[in-house]
């Protein structure tokens, strides 16, 4: 049973009680990302979560991680472009111990002023490894040029410029105005009691300010451009997208499905046409992005430069075609066979269902139980996905990112939809 409460304060618990499991992962997610950062401050959500491991007013970076293996426990971290997420999975019996170190480590971070610029190299060397693995660079440098200044544009590591100018004052204050009970959510799920945590976090959390600094919502606008990012590689990598919805739209579940026909599984028809039939491709496939306002869809492909050409017409040819004839019953049955299982198998475990809690409530208020969402793709029907392919697979603003060898490229951007000049970097 899924038990949601809200405090006097705004902090937000969710719990789910599993007690066929030993185990419990519980989470501190954060409604606050890399979106909400001004330019100056690139990257300063992702460099808060690192510091948060690097010790706080009460234990240095060795005791957390001596208090983690001391109770067997699993402690992560993450930063997305709308959330931040720290949790841990531990023994039932553990809980108790396990919320005491990561309230600790969430609320009173230490930002010690050697550890910043120690950390500072860290996060400088994670930057340059996306920059040394180019399936990442690419979607990077399609994400940065699709919704060109704006924050969603801007990469969640931050740029060298900004991160090496991070003061410890400066993460006070974004710290601040950004961990405060309104943008703070707890989810757990395992063999727990809901009344027991919430004693627990009342009395570890009680400190959380009720407001914090404001945050502006500007929708992105897409920018349709065709760039081609020379880099000597064996390799080209290409990425092409298109707007898609948020998180809240009611189609969300139609481009679902739409997606897993397109190249969303292995049976889809960009793995299947590109690299099954034609072999011009290792690796090839779609995906969907939403966030609040808005999404993108993106289809990625890694293959010689010889075929980059050739693998773009078929990528746009296959959208064209979803966009413009319906597809056999069959086929949308078998993404909603598919879907379906992917999104029952997702949630066997206390961490995934602990993730599901928190991104419900961060972007629904409320939670949809399973039986709704499997209901949600049974009814969608042949002419939905015809009309949503109209809506995103069209040719409109769609946008190109191809990095590798650029000489001898003959791509023409009126050809694959984008409709704007090229730019060559």
């Amino acid at each position: 049973m899924i038990v949601r409460e809200t405090f006097d304060n705004g902090l937000r618990l969710l719990t789910e009680a599993m007690p066929h499991v030993r185990s419990i992962s519980l989470g501190v997610w954060l409604a606050r990302g890399s979106r909400h950062e001004d330019p100056a401050q690139s990257g300063i959500s992702h460099f808060i979560e690192h510091m948060l491991f690097k010790g706080s007013t009460s234990r240095s970076a060795q005791e957390i991680a001596q208090a983690i293996d001391s109770i067997g426990g699993q402690v992560d971290a993450f930063t997305a472009k709308e959330y931040a997420g720290y949790y841990v999975k531990v023994l039932d019996a553990h809980l108790g111990a396990a919320l005491d170190i990561l309230s600790d480590l969430v609320l009173h971070p230490a930002f010690r002023e050697e550890e910043i610029e120690r950390e500072k190299k860290v996060v400088l060397e994670e930057i340059k490894m996306v920059e040394d693995t180019p399936d990442d660079l690419v979607h990077e440098l399609f994400t940065q040029q699709f919704w060109t200044d704006h924050a969603l544009g801007r990469p969640i590591l931050g740029v060298p410029d900004t991160v090496s100018a991070f003061t410890p004052s400066a993460l006070q204050m974004f710290f601040e105005q950004a961990y405060v009970a309104p943008n703070v959510i707890i989810s757990a799920a395992g063999n727990l009691d809901h009344a027991s945590l919430r004693g627990l976090v009342a009395e570890s959390f009680a400190e959380l300010p009720p407001r914090g600094g404001p945050v502006s919502w500007l929708r992105p606008e897409v920018a349709p451009r065709l760039q081609l990012r020379d880099k000597e590689l064996e390799q080209s990598h290409i990425c092409l997208g298109s707007a898609a919805y948020p998180q809240d739209h009611p189609d969300r579940f139609i481009s679902y499905l739409m997606n897993t026909m397109l190249g969303g599984s292995m049976s889809s028809r960009l793995f299947q046409h590109i690299r099954e039939e034609r072999g011009l491709a290792y690796a090839v496939f779609s995906g969907l992005t939403a966030y609040r306002d808005t999404g993108a869809l993106t289809v990625y492909a890694g293959c010689a430069t010889a075929s980059v050409e050739r693998v773009l017409e078929l990528v746009v040819a296959e959208m064209r075609n979803l966009a413009g004839t319906a597809v056999a019953a069959e086929e949308l049955q078998r993404a909603k066979d598919h879907l379906k299982g992917s999104l029952m198998l997702s949630l066997e475990n206390t961490a995934s269902r602990m993730s599901h809690l928190a991104r419900q409530e961060l972007y629904f208020g409320r939670q949809a139980d399973l039986d709704e969402s499997l209901e949600s793709i049974d009814c969608v029907t042949v002419e939905d996905v015809q009309r949503v392919g109209r809506d995103l697979l069209a040719d409109g603003p769609r946008a190109v990112t191809v990095l590798g060898p650029s000489a001898g490229l003959n791509l023409s951007a009126e050809q694959l939809g984008v409709a704007v000049a090229s730019a060559v970097e």
